[in-house]
């Protein structure tokens, strides 16, 4: 969901299957200098792997973009964190989740950055009742889940435009 509202404001337009994917591309604004508007290029990847494969999307596509570990962002669903938190760092544990493994196995390190998505914990530690729940519909009301949207938005702004800033 993040990644399509990014898209939708940064107008990327439409996406092309790649890297067992889609994938869009263009620039968006960096800020301005001296009154002149600078770009920043981007390209936005929703893997169409299983989750628990989630690398093998991102993988291919650092290596055809030519980035270091470090200038891929990741986007990804905390259930550890409190549903609307959203909080970022680059490196760190993977707090069990697969498809963050997956993406630290296919680049060969774990200092990308994540964007932390925070929906909340179920009252239960089944796995299947833990997967129901991060695979299942938001239980908060839309006006909620809108602002958790436009919140991890502006959090990967804000670190995109950090990395690339001169």
């Amino acid at each position: 969901m993040v990644a399509e509202a990014l898209a939708q404001r940064w107008q990327l337009g439409a996406a092309r299957k790649r890297f067992r994917g889609l994938l869009l591309e263009g620039r968006v604004p960096a800020g301005a200098a001296e009154g002149a508007p600078r770009t920043t290029r981007v390209a936005v990847l929703r893997p169409e792997t299983y989750m628990n494969e989630a690398g093998r999307s991102v993988g291919p596509a650092r290596g055809a973009f030519k980035l270091p570990a470090e200038r891929v962002l990741v986007v990804h669903d905390e259930i550890d964190l409190p549903f609307g938190e959203v909080r970022s760092r680059t490196g760190g544990g993977l707090a069990g989740h697969n498809g963050l493994r997956s993406i630290r196995r296919e680049l060969g390190s774990a200092e990308f950055t994540r964007v932390r998505v925070g929906v909340g914990r179920p009252a239960s530690t089944d796995p299947e009742i833990v997967s129901a729940y991060v695979l299942g519909r938001f239980r908060e009301e839309e006006p909620q889940v809108e602002e958790l949207i436009e919140r991890a938005c502006q959090e990967v702004e804000r670190v995109v435009l950090q990395q690339h800033s001169p």
